[in-house]
């Protein structure tokens, strides 16, 4: 709820981090399925691992919502937006999930001291970053679609409000300060 309520103050919308949440089941089953496989129990050290991965996940989307808004703005159609967000925003997502599960991969295999309490973690985060990263790359944008739509639907409807326009230019131009020769 609060990360709901600090995205809404960051897009200015009730409507994009609706997509953005979205991304943190995905992460969530990934990281209960690894759990699973992994035959790993659900403890506290899963827990937090699964809290790291909702950040992570959370930013992936946030990453790909945020171009794609400002490519809207920029003046290119949704479909350009997205398709140009997902091309351009995949490298550096990949590059973080990468970096992480590299991180993560010895201690989720049982490398190092203290393996038993950290080890659920780890797997957890691997788990998680595998499904989220790729299903949040698949889904987000057609979600993100949807979600926009949807938004647009209700400000038609009820006026306005509750998703702003990211390519709307003011209706009119400012007026001349009083005394100016413009």
């Amino acid at each position: 709820l609060l990360m709901y309520a600090v995205l809404v103050l960051l897009f200015r919308s009730f409507a994009f981090p609706v997509t953005i949440m979205a991304s943190l089941p995905l992460a969530v089953g990934g990281a209960l399925a690894a759990l699973m496989i992994g035959q790993s129990s659900f403890s506290i050290s899963s827990l937090i691992g699964v809290l790291m991965l909702m950040g992570i996940a959370a930013k992936n989307s946030i990453l790909l919502v945020d171009y794609i808004v400002m490519s809207e703005k920029a003046g290119m159609s949704r479909l350009e937006a997205i398709i140009d967000a997902a091309h351009k925003r995949a490298r550096p997502i990949l590059m973080t999930t990468f970096a992480m599960g590299a991180g993560m991969l010895p201690v989720a295999i049982g490398w190092g001291a203290d393996v038993e309490f950290r080890q659920p973690m780890a797997i957890a985060v691997v788990g998680g970053l595998i499904s989220s990263t790729f299903l949040s790359l698949l889904f987000i944008p057609p979600i993100f679609t949807i979600v926009d739509d949807i938004a647009q639907w209700i400000g038609r409807r009820f006026g306005g409000g509750f998703a702003a326009r990211r390519n709307e230019q003011p209706a009119t131009e400012p007026a001349p300060a009083a005394g100016s020769d413009l």
